[in-house]
């Protein structure tokens, strides 16, 4: 089963980690990456929010705002699609995650069979698919 485990932290706080810290939890990141080769499918480091987009769509009017759709006290500061066994599986490799000081692991189960949901879930699966790379099907 594929988990994508939301990595958020306090950017105020992570802005106050010395660079030597940084280094040291960007080298736990990649020692990780390494021992769970294979239930590692991909991932990735965002930019902070300062650098976010976000769109809204309503009554057929499309709004852009520069900035994160909601103010919180932590940001997704990246991400990680694994494929494993189940949840308890994600649950060990999302508490290894070196988080840093102020950080937190989310675990979300990827819908698997697009058929099975229809709707809203439907469309947020297939963007979801075509988002990690796995294509569209319909």
């Amino acid at each position: 089963m594929r988990y994508v485990l939301l990595i958020y932290d306090d950017e105020k706080g992570w802005a106050k980690v010395s660079e030597a810290e940084r280094q040291h939890y960007m080298g736990e990141f990649g020692k990780l990456r390494q021992e769970i080769a294979g239930q590692y499918v991909t991932g990735s480091q965002l930019h902070p929010t300062s650098a976010t987009t976000s769109v809204r769509v309503s009554n057929g009017k499309r709004l852009v705002i520069d900035g994160p759709y909601a103010e919180t006290r932590e940001q997704i500061g990246g991400f990680w699609l694994i494929d494993v066994k189940d949840l308890d599986a994600a649950i060990a490799i999302a508490a290894r995650i070196p988080s840093g000081p102020t950080g937190v692991v989310e675990i979300r189960p990827l819908v698997e069979d697009h058929a099975q949901v229809t709707g809203q879930e439907r469309l947020d699966a297939l963007v979801c698919d075509w988002l990690m790379g796995g294509g569209v099907s319909a």
